[in-house]
């Protein structure tokens, strides 16, 4: 079963492969570039990393499961078999890979509609995606949330938002609610608002930024800069496109997003100053989509086919990975294709168990929406079906 592994911690990257030293067999330390970090108001990570083969090898499963199973998705979803809203990760593997290698499951997170990744780096299998998506009742939530509205509150991933920018909000109240029941001069666990750069402007923003500089919130924005909210350029559509200074006085720290070991350190320093009481912090990566905004967008109306493809060959995420594990000798491009037909075959395996399961109940509608004094599931008395006649009295 494909979930990911809470053990994984990520690896640094450069565009060019430099290695400064090798500790033994299994351990290797990697320059990430001069280019890996920006800093504004804090002094900017170590532009190395250490890492290990064991590491290395987790994160490009890890990584290659998320790119094949989104993959899967975009084939489903032309077959017709998922319908509705849509919004793929491709290429954008590493934030979420790097960010879980950084943090533990206390840490809360809540992210946009581009959420299937960061669910599986919560506990949440491919076949818990698959089947969420395909509207079945053992998905994530039940086949009642579907692609924008994953959940698992045991271990802090709470969701999944589908209004723009309205995550950030409930994520400053998951850090408000960490200070609050932490003790005094413990470390608090931090809480993670993941959003576009084409929400980074919206006033609810803002005002969160606000309260959490006031308050000294263990908050952490992360804005994930794929470079397009739907289909505007961020230079179009923002006045400041420099998004980790958006905090004015909030430090801020920009990422090579498509560097697990750039996200993985950059994070690692984010989530000790936030978690030690200083307060919180903007965080931009800078990453890239390769699909389009959703299922319904192609992608190549405002962008080239040829910037795609100078993305994916110059700074795909995995392909980073890959060649580290080779260039080091930890693997030969044979075992990494083995690898990769194992992965693919995993995904596939779970894309059919997934289809064997079957649509929720109509009596689920009307569940998780009003409790009795008990806590427990209170039908409300009416429920209006697009056919009147069919409406449900309780």
């Amino acid at each position: 079963m494909l979930t990911s592994s809470r053990s994984i911690t990520s690896l640094c990257r450069k565009g060019m492969n430099v290695y400064l030293r090798q500790f033994s067999a299994d351990t290797i330390t990697v320059d990430l570039g001069d280019k890996a970090f920006s800093s504004h108001k804090c002094e900017a990570p170590q532009t190395t990393a250490t890492t290990t083969k064991e590491e290395l090898t987790n994160y490009f499963k890890l990584m290659y499961t998320m790119r094949r199973m989104e993959i899967t998705n975009d084939t489903e979803y032309k077959a017709r078999n998922i319908r509705g809203f849509c919004h793929l990760y491709d290429g954008q593997e590493a934030v979420a890979t790097g960010i879980d290698a950084a943090t533990t499951v206390e840490d809360s997170i809540i992210t946009s509609y581009r959420c299937h990744c960061i669910a599986l780096t919560r506990g949440i299998t491919v076949e818990q995606v698959f089947a969420e998506l395909l509207g079945f009742r053992t998905g994530c939530t039940r086949g009642k949330g579907g692609s924008m509205h994953f959940y698992k509150k045991s271990h802090n991933f709470y969701g999944g938002q589908g209004i723009v920018g309205a995550q950030v909000p409930v994520g400053a109240g998951l850090a408000l609610a960490s200070k609050y029941m932490t003790p005094e001069g413990a470390q608090m666990p931090i809480a993670m608002a993941m959003y576009g750069d084409g929400a980074a402007n919206q006033g609810q923003i803002w005002e969160s930024a606000n309260m959490a500089s006031l308050w000294k919130l263990p908050m952490v924005f992360v804005i994930e800069n794929n470079q397009y909210g739907m289909g505007t350029s961020s230079n179009r559509s923002s006045s400041n496109y420099q998004y980790y200074t958006m905090g004015n006085h909030i430090p801020g720290i920009r990422i090579n997003g498509m560097n697990v070991l750039a996200v993985r350190e950059g994070m690692k320093m984010v989530r000790e100053f936030c978690s030690s009481g200083n307060g919180p912090m903007y965080v931009e990566m800078d990453t890239y989509r390769y699909h389009g905004h959703s299922m319904s967008d192609p992608g190549t109306t405002y962008r080239t086919r040829d910037e795609v493809g100078g993305v994916r060959s110059a700074r795909d995420p995995i392909d980073y990975v890959k060649k580290l594990l080779v260039d080091n000798n930890f693997y030969t491009p044979d075992d990494i294709k083995k690898i990769e037909k194992e992965v693919r075959s995993e995904v596939q395996q779970a894309l059919t168990r997934a289809k064997t399961s079957s649509f929720p109940p109509n009596e689920w509608l009307y569940e998780d929406i009003y409790s009795d004094e008990n806590g427990k599931n209170a039908p409300p008395e009416f429920i209006r079906m697009p056919d009147i006649a069919k409406s449900i009295h309780n």
